[in-house]
């Protein structure tokens, strides 16, 4: 369901590697139908049980960089050897409906679309502790121990970037942090700017027979 007119908006959502992201993004998504989620290009290969258009739009390292010449893109980086990018054109355009949008990415990328979208809302999860987010990397059971040294060490610099985002959720008890994003989002969507749209007309007759 999208919202009555007007502008949606762009929820910018950084964390580092085992702070819980993905899945309180897909919980929000759940509970809050009119949140939609960007997502992104890339040139990394699919992995098993992953879709085309769902997880990510898997395209050719040439059709990224075509794409990135003709200035497609919102933010996009060079991962490891993979690019990874947000369509602008795909985001404004869902914006434009009243649509509002989560965009899930690094504090780099969070950087480009402040500067393209500065009115956009930036939230950084973190964990309760340098010690939690390590035992969660390591029960994740899918690294190897030098991956896990790396995300910890990569983890460190992304959090020293926590401090230029709007708004901070700490993932220590799930049911919480989900509540704190889902309480950012519906403050938003209370700003006077965003009912004025919506509720212009009550407004109006109030103020005409008040």
């Amino acid at each position: 369901m999208k919202q009555a007119g007007g502008q949606g908006t762009l929820f910018v959502i950084s964390a580092p590697s085992g702070a819980g992201k993905t899945s309180l993004v897909s919980e929000m998504l759940r509970q809050d139908s009119q949140l939609g989620v960007s997502v992104s290009h890339t040139t990394r290969p699919m992995r098993d049980g992953e879709q085309d258009g769902v997880n990510y739009h898997f395209i050719s390292r040439d059709e990224f960089e075509a794409m990135i010449a003709r200035g497609d893109f919102l933010e996009h980086a060079d991962v490891f050897g993979n690019y990874y990018g947000t369509s602008q054109v795909w985001v404004r355009e869902t914006l434009a409906t009243g649509q509002d949008v989560i965009l899930e990415i690094d504090w780099q990328g969070a950087e480009q679309v402040r500067r393209l979208i500065p009115e956009c809302v930036s939230i950084f999860i973190v964990p309760p502790s340098a010690e939690i987010l390590r035992q969660r990397l390591v029960g994740r059971g899918t690294d190897a121990p030098e991956v896990i040294e790396r995300r910890l060490s990569e983890a460190e610099e992304e959090c020293r970037h926590a401090v230029e985002f709007d708004y901070l959720v700490v993932n220590d008890d799930f049911a919480v942090a989900l509540a704190d994003l889902l309480a950012i989002v519906r403050s938003q969507r209370l700003k006077m700017a965003t009912q004025q749209v919506r509720h212009g007309e009550l407004l109006r007759d109030l103020s005409a027979h008040g």
